[in-house]
């Protein structure tokens, strides 16, 4: 009989929505891998740390797991970074050069270790900074997660000032806020451009509590950022899964240079409420923050010049969103497919990730091909064991049919010939709500 190692220790919600979409297949559940596999077919859908990663390598007819053993370039932050800008050197009309932020990855432990960087790496970035203090820059550490370490700047006196604070943090860990950060345990970072025009909307538009509800004359803008869940399957085919969140900041959208405190000698202190948008840091809002962006057709567009402002956000714009989603998250996988070092998939594994994007909005804007493209999706980062439980109990169903999917498209096949309802010859039916984004035959390391 097939067996399924399950174990979710710090998340409950994903362990029982794997049971859930593994009890209608005939599988022994179990909570610890027996020190020597007898089974016929095993399934490992448990945390990256509780795989026996050396007996998927091994046993590759017998052994499914639920996450790829090396897939750092799409995960940590600096590496998608390097990642990108290297595949962007060859394909140079690829749809990422416009879908991704311009980013700088620095490794560093001390603020005096900047100095030496304006005049090698960070060259570039650092005549910018001085040709143009209107232009905002975003700080975020390379392998922290929920918003950890994320800071805003305009200027090298204003990043310099954050690294001191970090420093500080460092030696003094009373000091610690919601999103500080260790600089001695975190040294990798990235730098990547502000974006300055994002689509606003108001939430409580379509606010679920009535009594929230703005009237048209009384709309803020909020910015606001989508999660996007994703599974990729074997060697390799990549689905996007279509009910898509959209995570609102907690109060209205005011850009930086007008959120700043000019009376605060601190360069770096700039209010965050306003850009911030992640579930994790809005924990006593419950889910008020949290939509489906379909949810948002015929809402109010407060973002843009006179001329947009005021339309409706319509299910043709959705659509397109979601097209942009697939297509850049699909050739973000063909850019890590070219560094096989740091991405190997496996035939035998899949993964469900987390992707964050913003979508920018620009009236005048043009996609790579010179058409109009109004609303300009822009990736984020790329969230392996996403934290699903901050999307809410009102929205609890769609994780329930988001796991039941996976199930039928990457553990079925594999457990076809044990469980006997599904023939060799058949071809598999995508699930409702999934979409087929990338189907590619990978040959080489972690390939067949």
């Amino acid at each position: 009989m097939a067996t399924a190692f399950v174990s979710w220790p710090s998340a409950p919600l994903t362990e029982s929505l794997v049971k859930r979409a593994l009890s209608n297949l005939p599988v022994s559940i179990i909570t610890s891998l027996p020190g020597t596999h007898e089974c016929s077919k095993l399934l490992q859908w448990s945390t990256y740390d509780a795989i026996d990663h050396d007996l998927t390598h091994r046993n590759p007819d017998n052994v499914l797991s639920s996450s790829y053993t090396i897939r750092k370039a799409l995960i940590r932050k600096h590496y998608l970074a390097r990642c990108i800008h290297s595949y962007l050197t060859k394909h140079l009309d690829s749809v990422l050069k416009d879908a991704v932020p311009r980013t700088w990855d620095l490794e560093i432990s001390y603020a005096d270790e900047l100095d030496e960087m304006w005049s090698d790496q960070l060259w570039d970035l650092g005549n910018e900074i001085d040709s143009d203090s209107s232009q905002w820059w975003i700080l975020k550490p390379g392998m922290a997660d929920r918003g950890m370490g994320i800071r805003l700047f305009n200027s090298k006196d204003s990043l310099y000032h954050i690294f001191k604070e970090f420093e500080e943090y460092s030696e003094d860990e009373d000091q610690i806020d919601d999103t500080s950060v260790i600089i001695s345990q975190l040294r990798h970072f990235v730098i990547q451009e502000y974006i300055p025009s994002p689509i606003l909307l108001d939430p409580n538009e379509r606010s679920l509590d009535v009594s929230m509800l703005n009237p048209p004359e009384n709309l803020q803008g909020h910015k606001f950022h989508l999660r996007a869940y994703f599974v990729a399957s074997g060697a390799l085919q990549l689905f996007m899964y279509d009910r898509v969140l959209a995570l609102f900041a907690a109060v209205p959208y005011i850009s930086p240079t007008k959120g700043r405190d000019v009376n605060d000698d601190a360069p770096g202190n700039i209010d965050l409420t306003p850009h911030l948008t992640n579930t994790s840091l809005q924990i006593d809002r419950g889910e008020k923050g949290v939509h489906l962006l379909d949810e948002l057709s015929g809402c109010h567009i407060l973002s843009g010049d006179d001329t947009d402002r005021g339309a409706l956000f319509t299910p043709e714009d959705i659509e397109n969103i979601k097209v942009q989603m697939g297509s850049v998250l699909a050739e973000t996988f063909k850019a890590a497919l070219e560094m096989p070092i740091h991405f190997q998939p496996l035939p035998n594994a899949f993964e469900l990730y987390g992707v964050d994007f913003l979508v920018s909005h620009d009236s005048t804007g043009l996609d790579s091909s010179g058409n109009s493209q109004v609303f300009q999706v822009k990736l984020l980062e790329i969230n392996s064991e996403p934290a699903i439980e901050l999307t809410g109990q009102r929205l609890h169903r769609i994780l329930e049919d988001l796991f039941v999917a996976i199930e039928q498209v990457a553990i079925l096949p594999f457990f076809k010939q044990e469980v006997g309802c599904v023939s060799s010859m058949e071809v598999p039916v995508v699930p409702r709500h999934l979409r087929v984004c990338l189907d590619k035959k990978v040959r080489g390391p972690g390939g067949w």
